[in-house]
């Protein structure tokens, strides 16, 4: 009886150690897979909006379908700093580049999309266009549950609701002007 139980525990050790830890590694690596994609995504979205200082629909899309392509889904927070060109006449002095005197206002993810396409029909694939000095920031977090966090949170019970393992964000200031065309 005894050979029997160690019989046993050995092939549920092997089993585990065939099967189910590089099940584990696998994932976890086709997560960094997907964190690199969308970081490297990420970072050349934000810095083609700086360089050009346009937002277009088109370029939006390709980002999206780019970091959609990891397998997974994702939710993708926009927001533009517009730095505005008329702070108002309270200010005592002139001179509206002093750091301290700018006044930014936000459009955020619903605004921006509203703009490239408009619901009225009339007009299809509108520039968003920036000038130098605005600020654009772009915040991606994965939506879904990865296979690397369902094993996590069977062996390890480490869940949440709001954990995430694929995310990349990105910022900087517009370095030129748009044109409306």
């Amino acid at each position: 009886m005894g050979d029997s139980l160690i019989t046993i525990v050995a092939i549920a050790l092997a089993a585990v150690l065939m099967f189910i830890f590089p099940l584990m590694t696998m994932s976890d690596r086709t997560d960094d897979v997907s964190q690199l994609t969308v970081d490297t995504a990420t970072t050349e979205f934000v810095d083609d909006i700086r360089a050009t200082g346009k937002i277009t629909l088109d370029k939006y899309s390709k980002f999206v379908e780019n970091i959609s392509s990891t397998g997974n889904s994702y939710d993708v927070e926009m927001e533009v700093k517009v730095l505005d060109e008329n702070p108002g006449k309270k200010t005592t002095q002139a001179v509206s580049t002093k750091i301290g005197e700018n006044v930014y206002y936000s459009m955020y993810t619903s605004q921006i999309l509203e703009t490239l396409a408009p619901n009225n029909g009339v007009e299809k694939n509108k520039v968003l266009a920036l000038k130098e000095g605005d600020i654009v920031s772009v915040s991606v977090k994965n939506t879904n549950t990865t296979l690397s966090q369902q094993l996590k949170s069977f062996f390890y019970s480490v869940t949440g609701n709001d954990t995430y393992t694929i995310a990349a964000e990105h910022a900087g200031i517009v370095t030129a002007n748009g044109t409306g065309k």
